[in-house]
């Protein structure tokens, strides 16, 4: 199912006029395996009744990032952009869409890597967005967790996931991803957040679309129960 291109950058893949949409933050790579991730979304679910909006970014190191950071990997320092892009999204890109496939759209923040950081900073900063799913996080990033100790207030669903082998590196600040995740975890805990942290197999590179697709399953299932018994799901008509 290709995606359609809509307001110049988005790209949507699926069902636009359905209520549930999956937004995620995308560089040129995630968007080759949107597709993918649809049909695994769709097979978790058991529904196709939703939409995926994949948002590619201009500058993944500074559009992502929530402050000025040095190179961590590379010669690429990481900029500020995040509240400008969270602003862009909720403020510009979301009413947008609105306009063209229908308004009262439900919307769930999915990410990977530095986007699955971005996903994390937006759930301290908006309320647009029904759950977050941040898949292998950089929550290694310099002053995060701290930052998220001040900011985050766990009132909507997050699902965090990490590769088993990512905290196997010899970058020394990437190496604290492990123990960064499990930080994060314990938090959203403490502030009684409905979270979970799944461990899968393998390294950063492995399987982002089925992984990121397990995180969104988790928020919509997570949503879900929380919902009358018996009342439809992912149809519009939503619980108390």
């Amino acid at each position: 199912m290709p995606g359609i291109t809509a307001e110049g950058r988005a790209l949507l893949f699926g069902r636009p006029e359905a209520d549930w949409w999956m937004v995620q933050m995308a560089d040129e790579h995630d968007v080759t395996l949107m597709e993918s991730e649809y049909a695994h979304l769709s097979q978790c679910l058991g529904t196709d009744q939703f939409c995926i909006m994949a948002y590619p970014v201009r500058d993944w190191f500074s559009d992502l990032s929530p402050w000025d950071a040095p190179p961590v990997f590379g010669k690429t320092p990481f900029g500020h952009g995040a509240q400008a892009s969270l602003e862009e999204l909720v403020g510009t890109v979301l009413p947008a869409m609105e306009k063209n496939w229908g308004h009262d759209k439900q919307y769930v923040l999915c990410g990977y890597s530095l986007a699955g950081l971005f996903a994390l900073y937006a759930a301290c900063h908006s309320e647009a967005f029904r759950g977050y799913a941040a898949v292998s996080p950089s929550v290694w990033f310099p002053g995060w967790i701290a930052y998220a100790r001040e900011h985050m207030t766990g009132s909507k669903p997050v699902y965090l996931s990490l590769g088993d082998k990512e905290p196997r590196t010899k970058n020394p600040v990437m190496s604290q991803v492990g123990d960064a995740i499990e930080a994060q975890y314990r938090l959203l805990k403490e502030r009684g957040c409905a979270c979970t942290l799944e461990w899968n197999v393998g390294n950063h590179f492995v399987d982002a679309d089925i992984r990121c697709a397990k995180g969104l399953a988790w928020i919509l299932h997570t949503l879900q129960a929380g919902f009358l018994p018996g009342q439809p799901f992912l149809n519009g008509e939503h619980g108390a």
